[in-house]
């Protein structure tokens, strides 16, 4: 959850009047439990919403949003299989390092060209037959060192269109 890119996804969503919730998933920093391929991470995830929507009740009733960032995007993907989210953005998707999810069809998703934990190709290959549109952040990697502003732009105006 004190990832830089998970920060800039938490900012970018404050700044469009969303309530954001970050944690940490199984077995990573203080949490408890262990890494368990997605499984137990899902379940992390829709009781991380539960808890929110119980601290905002008004917010309860309406359609999450569901962002993530690498690993975090297919735990998402999961999770939108269980809550219909209003949108989604995913951030360098893990698609060629864990299943590929289907997503709604205005899914945001930004890549770094030259990511070298998740290959570009492996997104296109993902995407393409969903007839996704991918953002490519020229030059980038998989963490977006010095582009986190931009990312944010990224995210805030594509959200707004």
């Amino acid at each position: 959850m004190d990832n830089k890119v998970a920060q800039t996804l938490a900012k970018a969503f404050a700044a469009l009047g969303y309530i954001g919730v970050r944690f940490n998933f199984r077995g990573v920093g203080k949490s408890e439990g262990a890494f368990d391929d997605g499984r137990g991470e899902t379940d992390d995830a829709l009781a991380a919403l539960a808890d929110a929507r119980s601290a905002f009740p008004a917010l309860a009733s309406r359609p999450p949003v569901l962002a993530g960032f690498s690993f975090g995007t297919f735990v998402q993907t999961r999770v939108a299989h269980t809550v219909s989210p209003e949108r989604m953005v995913l951030i360098a998707p893990a698609v060629g390092r864990f299943p590929g999810e289907h997503v709604p069809e205005d899914t945001i998703v930004i890549h770094g060209e030259e990511d070298d934990v998740v290959v570009l190709r492996d997104v296109f290959d993902w995407a393409r037959p969903q007839q996704l549109p991918v953002v490519v952040f020229p030059g980038c990697g998989h963490f977006f060192h010095g582009r986190l502003p931009q990312l944010q732009r990224t995210i805030s105006g594509m959200w707004q269109r």
